[in-house]
């Protein structure tokens, strides 16, 4: 084997056995003697790759943010409307999450040079991503005109943070059919709008739609926004 590629083995062994050590003990707990002999490699082998356990840890958290990186990126590239985009963001970031030990500990771990904890920054990083595609969904006519892209934003993350938390204790919370379901039921109302002038809802004098209106579902007598995450106001008849 080469010597370059067994570098990057040794390396990649040495991740791995810190962000299990990380899981099991935490960090201040977690001794480099012990991460070396969970990777079964040496001491010296350890401290040439990392001078030091703030080292180590850094390549843990860097480790698990380029790999959700590439999930971000898929996010913003996917052809979908945001709300079913960020759906299979999410049901991808948890069972990355939850087979992938390095991205695990990585979202959890906070090193002594970071003043904010991983999660935080990622939190706002998502809020601004699915900000973005809402906007654009609704400037190109998939949100309608009344749906406040940033309200919506918001809510998302949300729940991407509540089931990833929710997670942490027990991981069916990360199931994809979890995922799926949950959008189902907060999101019945989603739709793509369809395009200017086709088929709207038009209503007679005693508010019944004509023929070849679209029918509009129903939440418990309230107009909702096409998310499902709260009533807006009726329009006038």
């Amino acid at each position: 084997m080469p010597t370059q590629h067994r570098a990057i083995q040794s390396r990649q062994a040495l991740i791995r056995s810190a962000a299990q050590s990380f899981i099991d003990k935490g960090v201040s707990a977690s001794g480099m003697v012990d991460i070396s002999r969970r990777a079964r490699l040496s001491k010296g082998a350890l401290y040439f790759h990392f001078e030091s356990k703030e080292e180590l840890t850094l390549a843990v958290r860097d480790e698990a943010l380029g790999a959700l990186r590439e999930l971000e990126e898929q996010l913003l590239r996917a052809p979908d409307p945001v709300l079913s985009a960020s759906r299979d963001f999410t049901v991808a970031l948890l069972e990355r999450v939850d087979r992938d030990i390095v991205v695990r500990a990585g979202l959890q771990i906070r090193p002594e040079s970071d003043p904010e904890p991983s999660g935080a920054r990622l939190h706002r990083r998502w809020c601004a991503l699915f900000l973005e595609k809402a906007a654009t969904d609704r400037s190109t006519g998939r949100l309608p005109l009344d749906t406040d892209p940033q309200r919506l934003a918001r809510a998302l993350t949300t729940m991407v943070v509540g089931l990833l938390e929710l997670g942490r204790a027990d991981r069916t919370w990360w199931s994809r059919e979890a995922v799926t379901d949950m959008w189902r039921q907060l999101a019945p109302a989603a739709r793509t709008v369809p395009a200017p002038g086709a088929g709207r809802a038009l209503r007679t004098a005693a508010g019944t739609p004509r023929a070849g209106a679209v029918p509009q579902p129903a939440l418990r007598g309230a107009v909702r926004d096409p998310a499902g995450y709260g009533p807006r106001r009726t329009p006038p008849r």
